[in-house]
């Protein structure tokens, strides 16, 4: 048994751990391992295919980012190649993948990825490819599965950040707006302002009202809290309006969202006539180790997936139902994305002690 790993997407705390935690369950069963580096961009002969053994993965379960690299243009079903005059063409790349994994006796590929890697290995797994997906994501945003391994690492990163932002807001009686990742879904910013005690959380699930917003910190204002935190995530939007797209995509790339806060922070600061800052965590939150839950969930998935494909559960993904992990056929997973619900407990509970959603 010969089999590939490949991570592909944003890279998310904990992928390292996946990967050892894989390569070590595979060893232990006598099987060969390789990594396709940069998402298949290996397999397709812009990069490499490595040996992977017990002294590849040493010591590397407490790191960040992940040794195989990992690329967000890396889809074979629409790769981009550059023709003789400059521009990017985008061509179907599947066959000759397919063709390279079996000439290197590849019996069987495992995805670590998000909704993009997810929906590339449906395609795959179409076409005849045994693969095996884990999910990774530090959105939260994949159907099925309770979390992700890398959003508690997010989370927690964006926590301290709003526990500093506190001292300093409150020292100059400011507001600060701070913008958090999770592109179409508000889990980071929701799950981060109810613990760092935001005023406002403002999350593309519920459109908001800057006018309720402002009510909000004027509200604060008159009864002698003269500072506020604002937590906003990168796809949140008001009521009637879009998303805020951040600069020109790369070929191949999703749209990039973001700079929602500096926008917000000047409208509230016209319209309140109070000081306004603005952060932008940005690529914070996908870097650094990952905390202790992530890295024993990344673990829990590693080898969860060695054991699918032992069990020969091919075009499925492995998923955390708690307290166990399942695996869920691909068909599901894909149907819809995982969002914040908004009569979810944790908004909730955050509307009852006061929190505002600007709604």
């Amino acid at each position: 048994m010969k089999i590939a790993l490949s991570t592909g997407g944003g890279d998310a705390p904990g992928l390292n751990a996946v990967i050892r935690a894989a390569v070590l369950s595979a060893v232990s069963r006598g099987w060969e391992v390789c990594g396709i580096k940069r998402g298949f961009a290996g397999l397709l002969g812009e990069d490499e295919v490595i040996a992977l053994d017990e002294r590849s993965v040493r010591g590397i379960a407490h790191l960040g980012g992940t040794i195989l690299r990992t690329t967000n243009r890396g889809n074979p079903f629409s790769y981009p190649r550059k023709r003789e005059d400059g521009s990017t063409v985008e061509v179907d790349r599947s066959d000759e993948l397919i063709a390279n994994a079996d000439a290197l006796g590849i019996h069987a590929i495992i995805s670590i990825g998000g909704d993009g890697s997810l929906g590339i290995a449906k395609r795959l797994h179409d076409k005849g490819v045994r693969i095996v997906c884990v999910p990774k994501t530090i959105d939260n945003d994949i159907s099925g599965t309770i979390t992700t391994f890398g959003f508690d690492t997010a989370v927690n990163t964006a926590l301290e950040a709003i526990d500093k932002l506190h001292t300093t807001a409150e020292s100059h009686d400011r507001v600060m707006v701070m913008e958090v990742m999770g592109r179409n879904a508000g889990f980071i910013a929701l799950h981060s302002g109810l613990a760092g005690t935001a005023d406002v959380i403002l999350i593309p699930e519920i459109p908001y009202d800057i006018d309720r917003v402002c009510d909000k910190i004027v509200a604060r204002d008159r009864v002698g809290k003269k500072f506020s935190i604002v937590v906003i995530a990168e796809g949140a939007f008001p009521k009637g309006g879009r998303e805020s797209i951040r600069g020109a995509s790369l070929p191949g790339e999703a749209k990039r969202l973001g700079g929602v806060c500096e926008e917000l922070a000047m409208v509230i600061q016209q319209k309140t006539g109070k000081e306004c800052r603005s952060l932008t965590l940005g690529h914070l939150q996908r870097g650094g180790q990952p905390t202790g839950y992530d890295r024993l969930l990344a673990a829990r998935f590693g080898g969860a997936a060695i054991k699918a494909v032992e069990d020969e559960q091919w075009g499925t993904m492995l998923a955390l139902q708690s307290p166990h992990i399942v695996t869920l056929p691909l068909d599901e997973v894909l149907r819809e994305p995982k969002r914040v619900e908004p009569n979810h407990d944790i908004v909730l509970t955050a509307r009852a002690i006061g929190i505002s959603f600007g709604d």
